[in-house]
């Protein structure tokens, strides 16, 4: 682990549009080329990535012929196989086009609610083709920047029709696909629709085949709205839900910055690895975040392999953090019970109940105890900086 290189083991994973960002924004244009998918397929392989992850328009253009999506899925297999990459995941562009300005699933319009739905499965042939066994939902547009234009009842209809409708067409052809879905606040929109992870997960109950359907949180978009990633993820993977997950940083209250993993928040970014690999989470590690718009070629793939060993990094740290015996003796000690409290802790019984009810508690002892979380933390800090 000494040298922090990335191996297939580890499942690192790029978007086709994370490394082939070319630097744009609402004020700047492009600052860097475009790269061809096989391009993009190169330079991942060049950093030690274990795969590439997909919206259909990334590879396929919009307005492709036939012909042309045959000869361009086949060349892209070619370059897969001979750079010994995989694609775990893939989603729908359902944001650029014109067509889309005012959402898809969710649209007022029934021709582009349809639209949505055929552009959706046709994608999601796409992906299987290619090996994807997570398809994300990520609706960008799915939002308002008026509440006059729709009811969020009406909204949240419809989208639930359209995630039953596409999760019965993946059951008829018998794909081996699950669905993820991608919460966040807003950008592009004023307001998105189910803005948060919780808020996905609470929706998931209503649909026709809930066993389908999980989520993909991302750093940032927890993040944006200042709240605790790691907190969300917990509750994603308690409840048997993370299928995916996409990496990143972010300040909070931002704008969608889409950082280098670990670029910013470094205490977050490790107990967020500290979690995922304590649980044993064996899904992909996509970083869905993008380079400096200051950088060109070779910052892209700085960035790429930053990522990547930053994870390794702090995933050697958590390992640290696990084995430092003042550490885990303060934690031990922290959680310590007796034999009278625990027997009026766990399920529910009458007996138990009663004891608990008449037992007496020391409640000025309970308030005066010193938890000693200052020191605690301060070992972390010590041992993240690579003092301890």
């Amino acid at each position: 682990m000494s040298n922090f290189q990335p191996g297939p083991e580890h499942k690192f994973t790029f978007g086709m549009w994370t490394v082939g960002n070319m630097g744009r924004d609402p004020f700047g244009e492009p600052v860097r080329p475009a790269l061809k998918p096989l391009e993009i397929v190169r330079l991942l392989a060049d950093v030690g990535a274990y795969g590439v992850n997909l919206h259909d328009n990334d590879l396929v253009p919009i307005d492709a012929t036939l012909a042309d999506r045959k000869r361009i899925v086949a060349d892209f297999r070619n370059a897969l196989k001979q750079h010994g990459l995989v694609v775990p995941m893939a989603t729908t562009n359902l944001f650029s086009d014109p067509a889309f300005k005012d959402g898809a699933f969710t649209s007022n319009d029934p021709k582009v609610r349809a639209l949505a739905l055929q552009k959706t499965m046709q994608s999601i042939d796409l992906g299987v083709e290619l090996g994807a066994q997570v398809y994300v939902f990520w609706g960008g547009r799915e939002g308002t920047e008026t509440d006059v234009c729709r009811s969020p009842l009406d909204a949240g209809k419809r989208f639930r029709d359209a995630l039953n409708f596409l999760c019965g067409y993946v059951r008829e052809q018998g794909y081996a696909l699950k669905f993820a879905l991608e919460a966040k606040p807003n950008e592009p929109r004023g307001d998105l629709y189910l803005p948060t992870t919780g808020a996905m997960l609470g929706f998931i109950p209503t649909l026709d085949y809930p066993d389908m359907v999980g989520v993909n949180p991302e750093v940032a978009h927890e993040h944006m709205a200042g709240l605790n990633f790691m907190h969300a993820v917990a509750q994603a993977w308690d409840a048997g839900k993370l299928f995916h997950i996409d990496l990143n940083d972010q300040n909070p209250g931002r704008y969608d910055q889409d950082f280098r993993f670990g670029a910013q928040n470094y205490k977050q970014a490790f107990f967020l690895v500290k979690f995922l690999e304590d649980v044993g989470y064996s899904g992909s590690r996509h970083f869905d975040a993008h380079a400096y718009r200051t950088e060109g070629a070779a910052g892209v793939k700085a960035f790429a392999a930053g990522c990547m060993r930053t994870y390794l990094i702090l995933k050697d740290k958590a390992a640290k953090f696990n084995a430092d015996g003042e550490i885990q003796m303060l934690l031990k000690e922290l959680a310590a019970g007796d034999s009278a409290t625990d027997a009026l802790l766990g399920s529910y019984s009458s007996t138990r109940a009663a004891a608990l009810k008449a037992h007496v508690f020391d409640r000025p002892a309970l308030g005066a105890r010193d938890l000693g979380y200052e020191h605690l933390d301060q070992l972390l800090f010590e041992l993240l900086m690579g003092v301890r």
